[in-house]
């Protein structure tokens, strides 16, 4: 029955210690697959540059256009144009993580609706896209402040010796984060953010709200950021403080039978002393005690074997006794010859 005890306790700890890791690598996969997931956001006129439809995103992105004095001349037509018909806007693009989780790569889209010539960018690298009548122009530009016209196949306009890139209504960048440690865009750690932004020419008098932006983004979910890793914990815990337990246990339980043996010896020991003592008094008595615990032991043998009352085993062993201390007494009565 002991055994048998035994061998529950350390099933049931088994089973406790495989659901526990059951537990967590469902937590593992769960977050494994979070992480894999590759998310989407639009924004786009006036929300884009008020924030009022990024407020409630994941990732938001806003866009603020600081004021801006200078402004040029574009004379495309080479009319003799002298006053200024496009301005200078310095745009930044706020990419902000409203979670607790870090955002681990991020890139947008951003589509004009109107001319719009690039002066500079910062810090990432830009993926252009320009519309042609026979089909589109795609070239990446590192690092815009460090534009070479020569080596890109991109439209531009040069104006008072500066070379911009022309984006048409329709034509688009991606925008690519930079990962070096000079300018570390990426991750964004949770509740943080990372502003990229643009110097761009626009005809003065046209609102500048009308670009569209999709933002892609993908997630770091920390292990510890999952609940049922967190639940895996606490059975391992109770698991350790039981099995701990248990052995402490085991061991007391184990010195205890021990020392209650050892007790019993004594007892024994010094019982079977005593009635040794009380039987050596008398010659007839002598064994008396081993006698009856002998009887004792076999009327209860003699009840289990018969099915017999042990009331009636007891009665069997008193007629063999009695026959017994007959035979005895008339042998110690009859004289000796």
């Amino acid at each position: 029955m002991k055994e048998k005890n035994t061998n529950t306790v350390v099933l049931v700890f088994m089973l406790a210690l495989i659901a526990a890791f059951g537990i967590l690598m469902a937590g593992v996969v769960k977050t494994n697959a979070y992480n894999a997931v590759e998310h989407k956001a639009s924004f786009s006129g006036s929300g884009l540059f008020s924030g009022a439809e990024a407020r409630s995103e994941e990732v938001s992105v806003t866009a603020a256009a600081r004021s801006s004095t200078w402004s040029k001349a574009f004379d495309f037509n080479n009319e003799g144009i002298t006053e200024h018909n496009y301005q200078a806007y310095t745009i930044d693009f706020t990419v902000g993580n409203n979670t607790k989780d870090e955002v681990k790569t991020f890139s947008f889209k951003l589509t004009f609706d109107q001319d719009a010539y690039l002066a500079s960018a910062w810090n990432g690298a830009l993926e252009i896209h320009q519309l042609t009548a026979g089909g589109e122009i795609v070239d990446t530009v590192p690092d815009l402040r460090e534009f070479v016209p020569e080596n890109h196949s991109l439209a531009t306009f040069t104006v008072d010796g500066e070379t911009l890139v022309a984006m048409k209504p329709g034509d688009y960048l991606i925008y690519i984060p930079s990962s070096s440690m000079n300018a570390l865009e990426m991750p964004i750690e949770a509740l943080e953010a990372t502003t990229p932004g643009f110097i761009m020419y626009m005809a003065i008098g046209e609102p500048i709200e009308g670009m569209e932006l999709e933002l892609d983004y993908t997630f770091h979910r920390a292990l510890t950021r999952e609940p049922l890793f967190w639940a895996a914990l606490i059975i391992l815990a109770v698991w350790l403080v039981a099995i701990i337990n248990f052995a402490i246990t085991s061991v007391q339980i184990r010195k205890y039978n021990i020392r209650h043996e050892r007790d019993n010896e004594i007892i024994n020991e010094s019982i079977e002393t005593f009635t040794g003592f009380i039987d050596a008094k008398d010659p007839y008595t002598n064994g008396h005690s081993k006698r009856v615990a002998i009887y004792r032991s076999a009327s209860q043998r003699n009840s289990v074997m018969t099915g017999k009352p042990w009331t009636a085993s007891i009665m069997w062993l008193s007629s063999m006794t009695a026959g017994r201390s007959a035979c005895r007494t008339a042998s110690w009565a009859s004289p000796a010859g």
